[in-house]
């Protein structure tokens, strides 16, 4: 009897767009650390560069002018990013060589963005500083797009809870850590963006090594025509109905979570009173509480919904919890009333981190274009981000900092309806 070893039965079962339960009866605890890893080392350096040394660079070139200039900058990032992701996936998707689907685009990428950190490093111009943060999003995208289809590609239904966790302990560290380490940078913004330089350029190779994509030679090759086009470059078109509920669940909860975050500062200042010597550690704590409850969620969270076999109800569990946090500053302007806030919302956030991912991959309408089809799921964050600071801008000029909890609490009410109303995902 001929025995076949793992790496060989990968490479004939190369042409396959997905694996099934039986294919992979263990947890591969192997991909799931190439996520992990994957996603810290480009969102680290990424999150720290956005917030921290982007704006110190820009303060360096046009300090009169740098809060429009960082809001045009911002806005760039987000249609760049959102097309690119979206190209890039689905030219992952269609990518046929001897290193895979995604791997040539993790190398590129990860040279790429690294290259553009050098060069911004560097740039005495806002207009060059514009051009060039613009082509770090493409190549980042090519990070991005292709190392989130792996759990479409290669995690069995049965792990993607267990994996989206491991997926999301990273994503969280990325998101703290990236700010935290890039702060003690201000002093010699060179020296960050080199360092995160190096972090991002490491990030793809790493994950690529770790996981050992099997070669994509053997997988069906697409032939140029219009129906090509349609499905590899246009949103999904048949059998989406559960892909769009997702879509649009994943905004309202992503939006809720966001409209709260993005006037935090004057949320503590000028509805709770805080004074200007305590906001500064008012915000520490709030951080400390939601990077805890998020990183301990990644542990539990997934593994918990690979064992009940659920996807949908924990999602939705999730953003019942960030509506009812939200709700907590509307009954009383204590402040400690946002630590509270933090700690349940967090909980709810730190769910819908480790388990969202699983159920994305499970409402996909078609495995072989799934870098795509995840790169219009992500619009959702980008989405979040704008929706929710305007959504709680319009409280304000309403009614007043007091309106954002209730409205906080409808928007994601309505993400939840949207989710249990998925029907192919249990």
């Amino acid at each position: 009897m001929t025995v076949v070893s793992s790496r060989q039965t990968e490479s004939v079962a190369a042409w396959s767009a997905s694996i099934s339960d039986a294919e992979q009866p263990q947890i591969p605890y192997r991909l799931g650390i190439a996520l992990c890893v994957g996603v810290l080392l480009w969102l680290g350096p990424y999150f720290g560069t956005a917030t921290v040394l982007l704006p110190g660079r820009v303060a360096i070139i046009d300090p009169g002018n740098k809060a429009n200039i960082i809001a045009m900058l911002s806005i760039s990032a987000m249609v760049v990013a959102t097309i690119a992701n979206i190209l890039i996936g689905a030219l992952s998707d269609l990518t046929r060589s001897r290193l895979g689907r995604r791997t040539p685009w993790l190398i590129a990428g990860s040279v790429g963005s690294a290259a553009m950190l050098i060069v911004m490093s560097r740039t005495d111009s806002v207009s060059m500083l514009l051009v060039e943060w613009c082509i770090f999003q493409v190549f980042l995208n090519a990070i991005v797009a292709p190392l989130l289809a792996v759990i479409s590609d290669r995690i069995a239904p049965a792990h993607r809870g267990t994996i989206s966790s491991i997926y999301a302990f990273g994503f969280t560290l990325g998101i703290y850590g990236g700010q935290f380490i890039n702060a003690r940078f201000l002093g010699d913004l060179t020296t960050g963006f080199t360092s995160m330089a190096v972090l991002i350029l490491v990030s793809g190779p790493i994950a690529a090594l770790i996981m050992r994509e099997a070669s994509s030679k053997s997988m069906p090759k697409r032939v140029l025509n219009r129906d090509m086009i349609l499905d590899n470059f246009s949103i999904p078109r048949r059998n989406a109905r559960d892909y769009y509920l997702a879509l649009f669940g994943k905004l309202m909860i992503t939006t809720a979570t966001f409209a709260i975050q993005g006037y935090q500062l004057f949320i503590l200042t000028d509805y709770l009173k805080v004074t200007q010597d305590e906001v500064g550690h008012q915000i520490e704590l709030i951080s400390i509480i939601l990077m805890v409850t998020a990183l301990g969620m990644a542990l539990v969270a997934g593994p918990i919904s690979d064992r009940i076999g659920r996807r949908k109800g924990p999602v939705a569990l999730a953003g019942l919890l960030v509506a009812i946090g939200a709700l907590v500053p509307f009954f009383s302007t204590q402040p400690w009333t946002m630590l509270v806030y933090a700690l349940i919302a967090g909980i709810g956030s730190g769910i819908f981190n480790s388990v969202d991912q699983a159920l994305n991959v499970e409402v996909l309408p078609n495995a072989e274009t799934a870098a795509k089809d995840l790169g219009v799921l992500n619009l959702a964050n980008t989405g979040g981000q704008i929706l929710g600071p305007a959504i709680a801008a319009i409280a304000i000029s309403a009614m007043g900092y007091q309106m954002i909890f209730p409205m906080v609490a409808v928007v994601a009410l309505i993400g939840v309806v949207m989710i249990t109303m998925i029907r192919s995902v249990r």
